[in-house]
């Protein structure tokens, strides 16, 4: 019985999670009109409290719990500096962007991303390109956490019925892969389509308390099994070499000291720009639970995110040699942890995989329907339309989402640094200009979306054309071009608020601004 158990865990978690949905489906059905059915399901009426915003808000994912500890599996200790900067993202999201964000959208009425820069700068045409190139990035995030969720379950699923683990012709990937993949994929869908933006934030914040038990758990495990954070860096260097132990700047290919100053303003600066992020905040309840949540973060992403570190330097002694990086949690839990404490820990990344899905699957669906269907094509659509086609739309999108996860890169986090440093030159300026510069236009906001994603889009098709990645020192297809040593998204970045700035001062609107008063 015991060998059934990590898949048991799994199960139990996703019946939890069926069930959330169903509550949450419930609380929809009973809380009114409350600007109709679109805001309910895809804002859940702007209700989010302390917790929720607090351990939502910055939606932890595959890139957390499979993405991030492989690579310090692979690389080091130097990937502490990586993610740093973490722990400044309650103060960067909530000092700065929290109250102007949540005060506009009430002001606007709007119920997504898109939605609120249409009302804020009184364009059409920006709200319709902000949702193209939202459900672009959030597609590429899609994958990332797919393909996470798909290979823990492969690692529990051959354990128990002896699925063969020999690539099949579909992707190259073993059939427990595909079948883990398929289970995934309908469990995240039915809680999702059940209860929309609620069933996200509600799962989220059970997931999230999952996460830390899961890693507090596995922490004096992997010490324990190692022989200390010593003899996991003896084992680091003896496999990839001193860099495994060194700090950036000493001669090593990997983060080196222009990269670490770039991931710093990759998590704590671009991670105010994620779409995951500011529609968290927009349904924010009000500003006392903002000030509360920032303070509950900052010691929920300490908790976190510093124990990782510790944990997979010491799976270099426990698995010296690790063919995929990519599966070192699942593969490190089995192997530490007895089958039933392995279950528990594995439903951690499991739950953080889930809740990143379902959030995402809310997000563009809401583009797809809300800002592009019902704003452009029928505004008089009945909500038992609206319904349907947010139904429809979830089920389509999850669908392309692990289609695309079969044929993924090596590393599951260069997606997310992709989608996710994307996402951040596309968004973050424009709702900095939306919420602080009242004389700030539609064609500078305009002009600051697409100039950023165009810069990313430029040094990624740069570094495809030439397959080659300083930043990890291999060859790969879908690495960027690290200008000056320093990473496409903070390239993005400058030239997405040099285009906004310059388009407005360079063509002034006079309009009315919806603009809050931040201050």
């Amino acid at each position: 019985m015991s060998s059934y158990a990590p898949l048991l865990a799994l199960v139990a978690l996703m019946v939890v999670s069926l069930a959330i949905g169903i509550a949450s489906n419930r609380v929809n059905a009973k809380s009114g009109d409350g600007g109709g059915f679109l805001s309910r399901y895809f804002l859940g009426n702007r209700s989010l409290g302390v917790w929720s915003l607090a351990l939502t808000a910055t939606v932890m994912s595959g890139g957390t719990f499979m993405g991030f500890p492989s690579l310090v599996y692979q690389y080091g200790w130097v990937l502490a500096l990586w993610i740093a900067s973490y722990m400044m993202v309650p103060l960067c999201t909530f000092a700065i962007l929290a109250k102007p964000i949540a005060r506009l959208s009430r002001r606007t009425g709007a119920v997504t991303l898109p939605d609120m820069l249409r009302a804020r700068f009184k364009s059409p045409e920006l709200g319709m390109v902000a949702s193209v190139v939202m459900i672009f990035l959030l597609g590429f995030s899609l994958v990332a956490q797919f393909k996470g969720g798909a290979i823990i379950l492969q690692k529990v699923l051959p354990a128990m019925d002896g699925l063969s683990q020999t690539a099949v012709s579909f992707g190259g990937q073993s059939p427990a892969f595909l079948y883990g993949l398929c289970v995934f994929t309908a469990v995240v869908v039915a809680y999702t389509v059940f209860g929309g933006f609620l069933a996200a934030v509600w799962t989220d914040m059970f997931q999230s308390v999952l996460m830390a038990v899961g890693i507090l758990i596995l922490l004096p495990l992997a010490l324990s099994h190692s022989g200390g954070l010593a003899a996991g860096t003896a084992a680091g260097v003896s496999a990839v070499g001193a860099g495994f132990a060194s700090a950036p700047g000493a001669g090593r290919e990997f983060l080196p000291i222009s990269m670490v100053a770039s991931f710093f303003c990759m998590w704590s600066i671009a991670g105010m720009g994620q779409p995951a992020t500011l529609v968290r905040l927009m349904a924010c309840s009000d500003t006392k639970s903002m000030r509360h949540a920032t303070f509950v973060l900052a010691i929920y992403n300490t908790v976190i995110y510093l124990p990782i570190v510790l944990i997979f330097i010491c799976a270099r002694a426990i698995l010296p040699s690790l063919e995929k990086p990519d599966e070192v949690m699942p593969t490190l839990a089995l192997t530490v942890a007895s089958p039933w404490v392995a279950g528990l820990i594995l439903a951690a990344p499991f739950g953080a995989l889930m809740a990143t899905v379902s959030a995402f699957l809310v997000q563009i669906s809401s583009a797809f329907v809300q800002d592009i269907y019902h704003r452009h094509i029928n505004s008089h659509a009945s909500e038992r339309t609206l319904k349907l086609l947010s139904h429809v739309a979830i089920v389509v999108i999850a669908l392309a989402g692990a289609a695309g996860s079969v044929y993924s890169p090596k590393f599951l986090q260069a997606i997310i640094v992709f989608a996710g440093g994307s996402a951040a030159c596309a968004f973050l300026v424009p709702a900095i200009m939306a919420s602080y510069w009242e004389k700030a236009t539609a064609r500078g906001a305009m002009a600051a979306m697409l100039t950023g994603v165009f810069t990313i889009l430029v040094l990624y098709a740069a570094g495809w054309i030439k397959k080659v990645d300083p930043g990890i020192g291999e060859k790969s297809s879908f690495a960027p071009v690290y200008l000056l040593g320093v990473a496409p998204f903070v390239w993005g970045l400058i030239a997405s608020a040099l285009a906004g700035v310059g388009v407005t001062l360079a063509w002034p609107e006079r309009q009315p601004a919806e603009a809050t008063d931040a201050r």
